[in-house]
């Protein structure tokens, strides 16, 4: 673990009374870093739980999932893999193909991802869980955080963290912990049809389609961060 670099400077986050172990969904290092970072310095119990059959191709997905274990093992914390799942997942969503980002199919995908996250927490005795994904700027916090609440309601004291994670600067910790950790940088939210659609977007400016496996911070200048 880094110590001095990972918890010096880091004030506490008011964690929901009474908590005693939360389980923390990731989707990926950058949006992480900072939550994680924020919630080792109040001295809480928890633990990483990875779920996001969205991510396509799998080559991305194992990219993503390999930095959030790197960290995760620089803070000592375990780090639960819950699979790939994209055959289920592309099931889900099936007739929401082009359906715009924000919208009914992100929605379901949340879903999808927080009932996963909420049956593991109140299977394994957490009592609070919670989730990186409103840490960006490209999310809708209000529409993850109603995917949460959801998922967790479904379970007898469980309860969804709605925490902002982007107050008190935690944006801009989030790019300084990227770029200091030089965290792989992916340039899309990360399903399929949102690698479609960013694609399409750059080809309309006259730029090149996304290259996999290619970008990280500390080394490039661009802010796809978490997208």
């Amino acid at each position: 673990m880094k110590e001095t670099e990972t918890t010096t400077g880091r004030d506490p986050v008011p964690a929901p009374e009474n908590t005693e172990r939360v389980l923390l969904h990731s989707c990926c290092a950058p949006c992480s870093g900072e939550v994680m970072e924020a919630i080792h310095a109040s001295g809480i119990e928890f633990d990483i739980f990875f779920y996001n059959p969205n991510i396509h191709p799998r080559e991305e997905y194992e990219i993503r999932k390999e930095e959030n274990i790197r960290f995760a093992e620089e803070l000592g914390l375990k780090f639960i893999d819950a699979d790939y799942d994209a055959d289920n997942w592309f099931e889900r969503t099936r007739g929401m193909e082009w359906e715009p980002e924000r919208g009914k199919r992100c929605t379901e995908c949340f879903d999808m991802r927080f009932e996963r996250t909420a049956l593991y927490a109140f299977e394994n005795g957490y009592d609070v869980i919670t989730s990186c994904l409103g840490i960006s700027r490209w999310k809708n916090m209000e529409q993850i955080n109603d995917c949460g609440v959801r998922a967790a309601s479904r379970y007898p004291n469980l309860r969804y963290w709605t925490y902002n994670w982007r107050k008190g600067g935690g944006s801009k910790r989030m790019i300084d912990i990227s770029k200091r950790e030089g965290f792989y940088q992916q340039e899309y939210c990360g399903c399929v049809y949102s690698l479609r659609d960013t694609n399409r977007h750059r080809m309309s400016q006259g730029r090149d389609r996304i290259e996999i496996g290619v970008k990280f911070y500390g080394r490039d200048d661009l802010d796809g961060i978490g997208q």
